[in-house]
Parts: C-alpha cells; sequence; structure tokens
C-alpha cells in the first residue's frame, strides 16, 4: 500500500509561514533550548524587594539559568515611559499573565526544577515563543510544592498568603518560613506572579489566602486573582489545580482554596 500524501492549500502555507515570521518577534534570553547541567548554580529562589517596587526586575547576581526574560519586538509604541502592557506566559503547561514594559522587554525569576521545563510566551496578536529544555542536575532541590498568584489588572497589588500545618504564615513581610516554604517576590504592581515554593512540604491541611491590598489610583477595579497549585512538578504524579476569585475593593482578605497534603 502506498504511503497517505498530505497535501497543503496555498492558505495553509503561507499561515505557517506567517507563523514563523512572527515567532522571531520574540527574543528569548533565557531560558534557551537544549540540555544543561546546573550544579554549582547561583540561583536564588527569594530576591531583595526595594519599595516602591514598580516590575519584577532581575535580582543582581541572579543566574541567567532561573530567568525568564526576553524582549518582543511587536509591543505597542509607548506613549509615556510608565505605559506597559500583558502577555501570556506559560510555565510547564500553567498560563500566567507576563508584564511587558514599554521598550518590550520581560524579565522575571524564577527557580526551575530538573528534568524537562518549558517556557512559551504569546502576545495578544498570536505570535509566540516557545523554548524547551532539560536540566540534567540530578541533586537539584525539586519543589514538591508550588503555589502560584496571578492577576488580571495592572497598577493594582494583591498579595499571597499561606498558612502551613504547623501554623507558620508565609506572606511578603515574611518571606521564609522555618519549615523551609518560601515566598519568592512581592509584585507590588500587577499581574504578578507570586510563588509559595516548598521541597518538603509538610504533611496536613494548607490555607491559602489572597488579600487586595491597593490600587493606587485606580480604586474601583475588581481584579480575577488566580492560584495554581502544583503538586510533583515535572514528575509523573504531578498534579495541578487553578482557582480563579474576584477581588472587588482593596482591603479585602479571602481565603481562595483549603488543601492536604498527605
Amino acid at each position: 500500500m502506498k504511503p497517505r500524501m498530505m497535501h497543503w492549500s496555498a492558505a495553509a502555507i503561507l499561515l505557517l509561514c506567517a507563523c514563523a515570521a512572527r515567532a522571531t518577534d520574540i527574543d528569548m534570553t533565557a531560558p534557551l533550548n537544549g540540555w544543561r547541567d546546573t550544579s554549582g548554580d547561583t540561583a536564588r529562589y527569594t530576591q531583595d524587594v526595594h519599595y516602591p517596587a514598580v516590575s519584577v526586575a532581575t535580582p543582581e547576581g541572579q543566574s541567567v539559568n532561573a530567568m525568564i526574560a526576553g524582549h518582543i519586538k511587536s509591543a505597542p509604541k509607548a506613549t509615556s515611559k510608565d505605559r506597559t502592557s500583558v502577555a501570556t506566559m506559560v510555565v510547564n503547561g500553567t498560563p500566567l499573565p507576563q508584564r511587558v514594559e514599554a521598550d518590550g522587554g520581560f524579565s522575571r525569576p524564577y527557580a526551575f526544577a530538573g528534568g524537562s521545563n518549558s517556557v512559551e510566551v504569546r502576545t495578544a496578536d498570536g505570535t509566540r515563543r516557545r523554548v524547551q529544555f532539560y536540566d540534567a542536575y540530578s541533586g537539584k532541590t525539586r519543589p514538591r510544592l508550588r503555589i502560584v498568584l496571578a492577576w488580571d489588572t495592572d497598577g493594582t497589588d494583591l498579595d499571597l498568603h499561606v498558612v502551613s500545618p504547623d501554623g507558620a504564615h508565609t506572606f511578603y513581610g515574611d518571606r521564609v518560613a522555618p519549615n523551609g516554604g518560601a515566598l519568592d517576590v512581592d509584585v507590588t504592581t500587577g499581574y504578578g506572579p507570586e510563588i509559595y515554593s516548598s521541597a518538603a512540604p509538610l504533611p496536613g491541611t494548607y490555607l491559602v489566602y489572597v488579600n487586595y491590598y491597593g490600587s493606587g489610583n485606580r480604586a474601583g477595579d475588581m481584579t480575577v486573582a488566580q492560584v495554581s497549585i502544583i503538586t510533583d512538578e515535572n514528575t509523573p504524579n504531578e498534579k495541578s489545580e487553578t482557582v480563579r476569585v474576584p477581588m472587588r475593593k482593596a482591603g479585602e482578605l479571602t481565603l481562595v482554596k483549603t488543601f492536604s497534603m498527605p
């Protein structure tokens, strides 16, 4: 039997070519495709926060292996130095809004687990760029639990609060708990994400709160909090659940999720 031949229409071929061309509009400086070994790396999980923070900036001394960074050539032209836009960043299957600065740049620290990882950046016009890499360092600490907070408006400040089974309260004012859980950075403008991570989470019940801390000059803005809970990331036992909750006014504190770790 002769093999089936696939016939492409001229329109389909043009569409594929257009998508390939548009992908070059996104430059990814980190992470990069391929294989790497991060043994001896200088990656930091928690970053210094200097108030008032206007964006998630690259911390001094942070390893490029613990960053997501790049530039979108087709980003909207700025009418002022403060103008920003938003793209979508998909990290290992979890979609998150990503702040894009007026010059098209984007950057945030991210503590990747060992093994296979992927990052895709998507813009509103359908342009996308995806990278895939494998970290072969077998001794790398793996976050068995991640709790990721993001939200859908700029100029607003939502805060992630996690209470672990031993009663430890991890938030922007106390970002590293005695039990090893840690919050990576306090995002005070918009979109997030803020990430709580633990390599050895205690068994028992966890409480996840979101506080609508403030909204600057946009006091009437409602924003939607997105909380993703990821366990055993990059393993065959990985599980992920996402909850979305509307936050209506500054000062609101909401218990968005209660869950248990075995």
